[in-house]
């Protein structure tokens, strides 16, 4: 498999995560949100149109959106500091999907050739190390075949990725719902399973935890501070965002941009973030996208 290069808008926002909290002193914490993407930016949008104008200032703590993609590259890339865990604000649901006429009639049949043959089972999805990829590799992982023989061939968007997969290219494909609803209601595309811990309605297809492979997983968003974010300011951040993320006006912004809401602020999103991290890790490491023979030299403790 070869290893690809990352887009490196996903490296600068965690880089500048560092040195950009306010002075000792100040008075009243202000901010304001920057996208750590194009991905992220109807998200930090929408999180700035939502605070109190008193709440931001262009010359506040810089606070980044970004998610589990700019996580994956930082970790093949070695990115060191990641910045100071907020708050997880939203996830996408993922779906494997085949054609409607595929020979998988159902997860199992998938799963069984994928044991027997990973090399043999081409899959597809967005870009080689990103969230589809991650997953295949985490329902690799959980039935116990040979991730790192994946067949996986990644593309830039969702809409790329189908036509491959139409056009024969391809035998399963993942990616997040939303992008491959259409096309499932048309009948083009059949649904083998869902990637959340609840099957979802209008769905009919088990979820992942329910099929044998062990996998709970949500393409999520989130909310960093700068490295060096003093704690009054990490404090008056959470609490803003905890306001935020409770108002009917972000939960009926969810609603309307097909957002899944799965807020979790401060400490408990630290912990939870530490686990995400070795996870992703690991799961890089055994699609053999990691570099396993680093010296004293790596970054990160790796």
């Amino acid at each position: 498999m070869r290893r690809r290069d990352f887009v490196a808008g996903a490296l600068g926002a965690l880089a500048c995560l560092s040195g950009c909290g306010t002075e000792p002193g100040r008075p009243t914490p202000r901010f304001f949100f920057v996208a750590g993407g194009a991905a992220w930016e109807p998200v930090a949008e929408t999180l700035t149109g939502l605070l109190d104008p008193a709440d931001l200032a262009q010359d506040g703590t810089r606070l980044t959106v970004t998610g589990l993609p700019a996580l994956a590259a930082a970790e093949m890339n070695r990115v060191g500091e990641r910045g100071t865990p907020l708050a997880r604000l939203i996830g996408d649901v993922e779906v494997l999907v085949v054609p409607g006429k595929s020979r998988f009639r159902d997860f199992d049949a998938f799963a069984a050739h994928l044991v027997a043959s990973p090399a043999e089972t081409a899959l597809v999805g967005r870009k080689q190390g990103e969230s589809d990829h991650l997953l295949f590799g985490l329902v690799a992982r959980g039935l116990g075949a040979d991730a790192r023989v994946l067949d996986y061939a990644g593309y830039p968007t969702c809409a790329d990725a189908a036509d491959a997969l139409l056009a024969g290219k391809a035998g399963v494909a993942a990616g997040p719902l939303g992008q491959w609803r259409e096309r499932i209601g048309e009948g083009r595309l059949r649904v083998l399973a869902v990637s959340s811990a609840e099957r979802i309605d209008g769905i009919d297809a088990p979820t992942l935890l329910e099929s044998g492979a062990r996998v709970d997983f949500t393409d999520w968003s989130a909310v960093l501070g700068p490295n060096d974010m003093g704690e009054r300011e990490k404090a008056r951040a959470v609490d803003l965002l905890d306001e935020v993320v409770r108002s009917e006006r972000w939960l009926k912004a969810c609603r309307v941009k097909g957002w899944t809401p799965i807020p979790l602020l401060g400490d408990d999103f630290g912990v939870w973030l530490g686990s995400e991290t070795a996870r992703t890790r690991t799961v890089l490491g055994e699609l053999g996208l990691l570099d396993t023979t680093c010296g004293r030299g790596c970054v990160g403790g790796h």
